[in-house]
């Protein structure tokens, strides 16, 4: 179900020319004798799906040839030009030393628009998203300023966080940013860090890169498991926090303070999106850690052709024979594009977090909160631990 939830996001946001683009009509090639023509190899350059039918199968005949002692009998029946289309084609009888699932895969085009896609829109618009994140909450900042404890402080500190919830996030984040910058540099180094610093010097940070994602991503996929089993039950939706988003959060305006549980409907947001774009990040990464181990797209776009996903937004069925080249470069770059979103939301999590409300970092900090932060942030939770008799057992710290 995950997979098919994931490359449903990813027809209707990728946008790559894989069977979205238009069909040209056939042109009139009876002037080539069936050939490809000057309008053909336009449209091909102009990035249009044409039917190429008519060449696919041109491929030579075998059946045909002239005998071994006669002139071009070594041809095996086939001419140069229809030996390359069979290898453009992928139906020319390879064999090779290694037996790998993509050793005998010797041309594919597909690679190019998975080029193309990878350094044009996809660095664009996962640039301009982590950036206009940024741009967003420094003007939010600007205007909101610090969410501040409203009331005075008791300078009594109630228990927030246990030592081992607090050793699971902090492993789950940090080993989300160490992927984050690390994929970045691995994303972006070619077009950003090569012109700046040089191939030989990327060259050491790309290598220690590579090496530290590919180890940390255990750590991270490990701490989503620890995340998810301390905290599912308390990120199951309730009715407070229908009331919790109609009133904003209480952050947009000064003295609000909507009742909430252990954690507040924008917390359960933050929650279900590292589970889900966590789960769904680690999946792609694992079919990217064991290269053609784990082929993920041919069988859930099968899956979603037979659904009529496709059809509901306008679009041609999903190609469901994937070269394992393919299975890789759309694997690469769900991955990506997921990881880009994440980091979106992370970024928002860190602000409120540390530098857009006073108090919140001490949760994770130290595991106590001022009681004040407490009932008004979380009062539903406050008044569960007071009537635990848990609320009163926490040292006490002078108020400032």
């Amino acid at each position: 179900m995950l997979r098919v939830i994931v490359a449903l996001l990813l027809v209707v946001g990728l946008a790559l020319p894989l069977s979205a683009q238009d069909t040209s009509p056939a042109p009139d090639r009876s002037a080539t004798g069936g050939a490809q023509t000057l309008e053909d190899i336009l449209a091909r350059q102009r990035g249009e799906n044409i039917d190429d039918d008519f060449r696919r199968s041109d491929t030579g005949d075998p059946d045909s040839a002239a005998a071994i002692s006669s002139q071009l009998g070594t041809l095996g029946g086939a001419s140069d030009p229809e030996l390359w289309r069979a290898l453009r084609y992928n139906t020319a009888d390879v064999t090779a030393s290694n037996n790998g699932p993509a050793s005998t895969v010797l041309v594919q085009d597909g690679g190019m628009r998975w080029l193309q896609f990878r350094e044009g829109p996809l660095i664009e618009y996962g640039g301009y998203l982590l950036l206009g994140t940024i741009a967003l909450l420094a003007v939010f900042y600007l205007i909101r300023g610090r969410i501040r404890i409203d009331g005075e402080k008791t300078g009594h500190m109630v228990v927030r966080f246990e030592a081992f919830e607090r050793f699971s996030h902090w492993l789950l984040a940090g080993s989300f940013l160490l992927l984050a910058f690390t994929g970045l540099i691995s994303l972006m180094g070619r077009k950003f860090l090569i012109p700046t610093f040089g191939h030989d010097a990327f060259s050491t940070l790309a290598i220690g890169s590579k090496w530290i994602h590919n180890n940390v991503s255990w750590a991270f996929m490990i701490a989503l498991v620890f995340v998810f089993v301390l905290w599912v039950v308390h990120n199951l939706p309730s009715r407070s926090d229908i009331k919790w988003i109609m009133q904003g959060g209480g952050i947009l305006k000064k003295g609000v303070h909507p009742p909430a549980k252990k954690f507040n409907a924008g917390q359960k947001l933050i929650f279900w999106s590292v589970i889900v774009f966590g789960v769904s990040i680690s999946v792609s990464g694992l079919s990217l850690l064991f290269p053609f181990e784990m082929p993920l797209f041919a069988m859930t776009f099968e899956k979603l052709n037979a659904l009529g996903v496709p059809a509901l937004i306008g679009m041609d069925a999903l190609p469901t024979a994937l070269s394992p080249q393919e299975e890789m470069q759309l694997s690469q770059l769900w991955h990506a594009i997921v990881a880009f979103v994440l980091m979106a939301i992370i970024i928002a999590h860190i602000y409120i977090g540390t530098l857009g409300m006073e108090g919140a970092s001490d949760a994770m900090v130290t595991g106590l909160v001022e009681e004040q932060w407490a009932k008004e942030h979380h009062s539903l939770w406050y008044e569960k631990l007071e009537d635990a008799g848990e609320a009163s057992g926490a040292a006490h710290t002078p108020a400032e």
